[in-house]
């Protein structure tokens, strides 16, 4: 367990004039933060846990840039002189996925070691060796194919950001208001993913005289990435109750329906991010001619729009999921990607890009939607597997509260494994079948599956959560 420095407690800090109960010390370290205190809350913990979520959102947006930004990369390779097969440009899309998700788990556990605020730095800090490794490498034709793919693994920084963030801010906010704001939080870094899909294209071609500077796709972010580490040191906070507790941690990891929402978060998020990462691909693959629409002397691509919606759409899963509870609306979800994947494979052999692209828009929705209900299960389920009364609208003691935010990180670790399964799935299918209708029509089946086994376990009159608004 780490413990706090012990500097004399300062005064309040300018923007906060009143802060009950709350001890504020060197290092922008905060003192018995309790959100579930209405007074507290009201005085100066709203307006705390909005400038914290804030810079967490901006943070995490560029985390989320970096992440994707070699599924926006590789459709460009060719004009930039590259020649890859199908398998080496899947495996650049998905291996950031995979080293993402990976790192996860340890960055989990960095917020209680370090502090909400320092992390963030640190993090952002992390963001600059994938930019600065892309730009060169992008550069030179020449370049290996495992160099590019050690700095393709290198953007799984940008993935690990979002179990730090998501950690951070769920201490920050009474459990009535999580859903919302663990929403937005996510909805703000999934956004980086459209706007990286927007920007790039945009940027490299400008004035390129009908090449590409693609080494600009890693340049173009690294003031942004400065920015965030100065805001995350002047406006962010440490929480002192945010303190490791392995125990905790490891009753997470037992507890059995940690995993089953890690298995529900694979098919939301992990549809969400795998399919924002292909997007582009299967669209050059399957519609040449709409890959690219000629603005002026810039190309841009309308793959940007399923990671726009679904991010979008990820706040509003997380309010309907505080109003009628996580798991109807996660069923409810499931139902529907399943729907607009059979969609998918009912327009394919119409070789219409706007029928394509509206029913890969219904998943995108879906997914958002989803993303933001099975995150807001997660504080709910495991306050009532904890004997919690009204599990919907209260977060427990202390010690619940801690293995809530170890459990959003490693849930959504596990979950974020989905941006490497989907590519790998559809590049098998490709490769294997020339077409790419096999996979998809194992998604279908994979997301009536989990739209059984969210009714089966949290809707259930007999289930573990019987009684329990989840």
């Amino acid at each position: 367990m780490t413990t706090t420095t012990t500097d004399s407690p300062a005064a309040p800090l300018a923007d906060e004039p009143s802060s009950p109960g709350l001890i504020h010390r060197r290092g922008r370290w905060i003192d018995n933060w309790d959100p579930e205190n209405p007074t507290q809350w009201a005085a100066v913990g709203k307006r705390i846990a909005s400038r914290n979520l804030g810079w967490s959102i901006f943070a995490e947006f560029l985390g989320f840039i970096v992440w994707q930004l070699w599924s926006i990369v590789v459709v460009q390779l060719p004009a930039a002189g590259f020649h890859f097969d199908t398998t080496q440009i899947f495996w650049l899309i998905s291996l950031p996925s995979l080293v993402g998700a990976t790192l996860r788990f340890p960055y989990t556990f960095m917020v209680p070691r370090f502090g909400g605020r320092n992390w963030t730095m640190i993090s952002a800090a992390l963001l600059l060796i994938p930019t600065v490794a892309l730009g060169i490498a992008v550069s030179d034709p020449g370049t290996p194919f495992p160099v590019m793919l050690l700095i393709a693994a290198l953007g799984g920084f940008g993935g690990g950001n979002f179990a730090s963030s998501m950690s951070n801010i769920t201490f920050f906010y009474p459990q009535r208001e999580k859903g919302y704001a663990l929403g937005l939080n996510a909805a703000g870094g999934n956004i980086g993913v459209a706007v990286a899909q927007v920007a790039v294209p945009i940027v490299i071609t400008v004035g390129a005289a009908g090449t590409v500077n693609l080494s600009l796709a890693g340049w173009i972010w690294i003031p942004l990435i400065l920015v965030a580490i100065v805001g995350a040191y002047r406006f962010m906070d440490n929480l002192s109750n945010t303190k490791s507790d392995f125990a905790a941690s490891a009753a997470a990891v037992r507890e059995p329906h940690l995993w089953i929402l890690a298995l529900l978060y694979i098919g939301t998020f992990g549809s969400f991010i795998g399919f924002s990462s292909v997007f582009p691909k299967l669209i050059s693959d399957q519609f040449p001619t709409f890959s690219t629409f000629q603005v002026g002397g810039a190309a841009i691509t309308l793959a940007f729009l399923g990671a726009l919606i679904g991010s979008l759409a990820r706040p509003f899963g997380g309010r309907l999921a505080d109003r009628f509870g996580g798991a109807v609306v996660t069923v409810a979800a499931f139902g529907v990607m399943a729907l607009g994947a059979l969609a998918v494979i009912w327009v394919l052999p119409m070789g219409s890009f706007w029928a394509f692209l509206g029913a890969f828009l219904v998943i995108f929705v879906a997914t958002g939607v989803g993303n933001g209900s099975t995150y807001r299960m997660i504080p709910s389920v495991l306050a009532a597997r904890d004997g919690v009364a009204d599990a919907h609208r209260r977060a427990g003691n202390i010690s619940t509260q801690r293995k809530t935010a170890a459990s959003l990180g490693i849930i959504s670790a596990v979950g974020a494994y989905g941006g490497f399964i989907i590519p790998q799935v559809l590049s098998i299918s490709k490769t294997s079948t020339g077409a790419y209708a096999a996979a998809i029509l194992g998604f279908v089946i994979a997301y009536l599956v989990l739209m059984a086994v969210t009714a089966f376990f949290y809707l259930r009159r007999r289930s573990s959560v019987a009684g329990q608004r989840v």
